[in-house]
């Protein structure tokens, strides 16, 4: 490996710069800055350049050397940089008191060189304690030798912290990939069941009448047209459910926004104080304020530097409010698209957006709906009209409506399992009654 490549699993990597070689190596540059006190230490106390400066010079080569690989080699061999900058920093110490920078930056790596924080903190602490015993044998002042202490364990303390953030935020970020796994499954298959449910009655029936009407379109013109209109009706029948479950399938929910609004906030370092434990709204209503949270929440993302965000949610018989305050700086001058798109919508359902934004005392924003409750969307077509609750009869309707266009086929009042071996049509759920009694023999290519 040369000395610009960089480890899949180095120091850089593990800071996300792996595929950023430029940026990664600005980055150790920046670091670096700190090393100017190796020098500065010894000019400043008027030390003769003669009996510090060749030695100095020297380890800082070293060092150097040192410093750049333990950013870039795989995990496992920064603990041989670790040990060599703490040696450093002890060889050098009796000639310039500025190699105390060499323990502070062998602290840096220990917090991330091992497996075991415990381990890195055991190694930090031992070498802090070690340069503490020298810088005593030197004959160093306490408030001195406390000092680089304190920095030492401060700073491999602060990458300690950093360390355990990037294990915390890896881990978050699996544990959502897996809930959105989940979830998606748990999705399809709901969608798998509904589909079921809402079409297989309907097609087996549309089968069923599309096949008498072919066998008596010749014998029987009339009661062929009667099954055709029938099969249309129950056709656009169940076009209507169908667009009905899509559309309730792309509407949002309140509770699946308050979940992602915390997620992207709190992401973002806001806290969120959420007040709202569950909702039991109207579709439309629920589906109206979701939206407004997806965009509220984005606004305080976006524009409110806020810190902290509150979202209420008051219900009662009538009416519902939802308000979501922030303590940001506030002052909305005008109303974008987003607000604009927010009022239009709570006015088409008879609502109302109101918005408190003093300047410097943060967002405060409601949204107020009526609770009418209305008929379910599903009993509408999009066109305004509304589907026949007739089209498919229950019970003794379907078998009578049957027997009218089939007055040639008896019904066969012999149990469904029988000796002969003779099965019977039936309809897709299993508890269906509807196709009870036709033998399968007379209508094939309609059953199951």
């Amino acid at each position: 490996m040369s000395l610009l490549s960089i480890a899949p699993d180095s120091v850089l990597a593990r800071a996300g710069m792996a595929d950023q070689p430029t940026r990664a190596w600005r980055f150790a540059l920046i670091n670096l800055v700190w090393s100017f006190w190796i020098f500065a230490v010894p000019l400043l106390n008027g030390t003769s350049l003669r009996d510090w400066l060749p030695a100095t010079a020297l380890g800082y080569a070293l060092f150097l050397w040192f410093y750049f690989r333990a950013y870039s080699v795989p995990a496992r061999r920064v603990w041989r940089y670790v040990l060599a900058l703490a040696a450093l920093g002890f060889v050098l110490a009796p000639l310039n008191w500025g190699a105390m920078v060499y323990i502070i930056y062998a602290c840096v790596f220990a917090a991330v060189a091992f497996r075991s924080t415990r381990v890195g903190v055991l190694v930090m602490v031992l070498t802090v304690a070690a340069f503490m015993a020298e810088a005593q044998w030197l004959g160093w002042s306490w408030p001195n030798t406390l000092s680089v202490a304190f920095w030492a364990l401060a700073v491999g303390g602060m990458n300690l912290m950093y360390r355990a953030k990037g294990i915390s935020d890896a881990r978050l970020r699996m544990s959502h990939d897996e809930v959105r796994r989940l979830g998606a499954r748990a999705e399809r298959e709901r969608i798998g069941r509904d589909l079921h449910d809402l079409l297989g009655h309907t097609l087996s029936l549309v089968a069923l009448k599309s096949e008498l009407a072919a066998r008596l379109v010749e014998s029987d013109a009339a009661a062929a047209g009667r099954e055709m209109r029938e099969v249309e009706r129950v056709a656009r029948a169940a076009l209507t459910e169908v667009r009905a479950a899509v559309s309730g399938l792309r509407a949002p929910r309140l509770m699946a926004e308050l979940a992602s609004a915390r997620l992207l906030l709190e992401t973002a370092g806001v806290h969120v104080d959420n007040r709202i434990s569950a909702s039991a709204l109207p579709e439309a209503q629920d589906a109206a304020l979701a939206m407004v949270l997806r965009e509220a929440a984005t606004n305080v993302l976006r524009h409110a530097q806020a810190a902290r965000v509150v979202i209420e949610l008051e219900q009662d018989a009538a009416r519902v409010r939802l308000c979501i305050g922030d303590d940001g700086r506030g002052g909305i001058a005008r109303e974008g698209n987003g607000l604009a798109g927010m009022r239009e919508r709570l006015t088409a359902l008879g609502g109302a957006l109101s918005i408190d934004a003093p300047t410097g005392r943060g967002t405060r924003l409601c949204a107020e709906l009526p609770l009418q409750r209305s008929a379910h969307p599903t009993n509408a077509i999009p066109d305004g009209t509304r589907p026949r609750t007739d089209v498919i009869p229950d019970g003794a309707q379907r078998r009578a409506g049957i027997q009218q266009v089939l007055p040639q086929v008896p019904l066969d009042p012999r149990p469904r399992h029988n000796h002969s071996g003779m099965t019977f049509l039936r309809g897709d759920d299993e508890g269906s009654e509807l196709f009870d009694g036709i033998q399968d023999d007379l209508l094939p290519g309609a059953g199951r």
